[in-house]
């Protein structure tokens, strides 16, 4: 049968493990993009140093950076973090809410799909969610540009507003009420 493929983690952790100042903005994050918990995070942190590495080893005008240039951008562009004409210097510049946008919670609640981040990835691990009619239960999926548009329903659901939302609007007399 063989070996069954060795399994190893996609992240580093934090040099600073226990720096508060570090531990606050992470939480803040992680409450912000209904992550959920810090080695979510951490892989996006690690993929993100992986590309500002590489675009350092471009920098530097390192031997052997032929194909490492187009194929780092054709990359970013199919995910649709960069534009086609983004120069090589600007990826330095990326930061861990340009990846997180892009995961399939991320998009599916800015398409007003869900009402909060953690209903977003509730109904991807339950199956509701469907790319291209392809059911997809990894909140953590990459979008691409191209994908983004097929974003759908899997299964039929009703997403109602919030009661307290409800109540709050009704509760507030309009602009046009307030004047008369």
């Amino acid at each position: 049968m063989g070996a069954p493929k060795r399994n190893r983690k996609k992240f580093d952790k934090p040099k600073d493990i226990w720096n508060l100042a570090r531990i606050n903005a992470d939480n803040a994050l992680i409450k912000e993009y209904g992550l959920k918990n810090m080695s979510e995070l951490w892989k996006v942190q690690s993929e993100l140093s992986r590309i500002r590495g590489n675009v350092r080893l471009l920098l530097s005008g390192a031997t052997g950076t032929g194909n490492v240039e187009q194929a780092l951008k054709t990359r970013l562009v199919k995910l649709g973090i960069i534009d086609k004409d983004t120069p090589i210097e600007k990826l330095l510049e990326l930061s861990e809410r340009s990846i997180l946008d892009r995961r399939l919670e991320s998009v599916v609640y800015k398409r007003g799909m869900a009402r909060s981040m953690k209903q977003s990835r509730q109904l991807i691990t339950h199956g509701f969610i469907s790319i291209n009619g392809r059911k997809l239960t990894v909140p953590g999926y990459l979008v691409n540009a191209e994908e983004e548009h097929k974003i759908g329903y899997y299964k039929p659901i009703d997403i109602v507003p919030a009661k307290h939302e409800e109540a709050k609007a009704e509760a507030e007399p309009s602009v046009e009420q307030a004047e008369n």
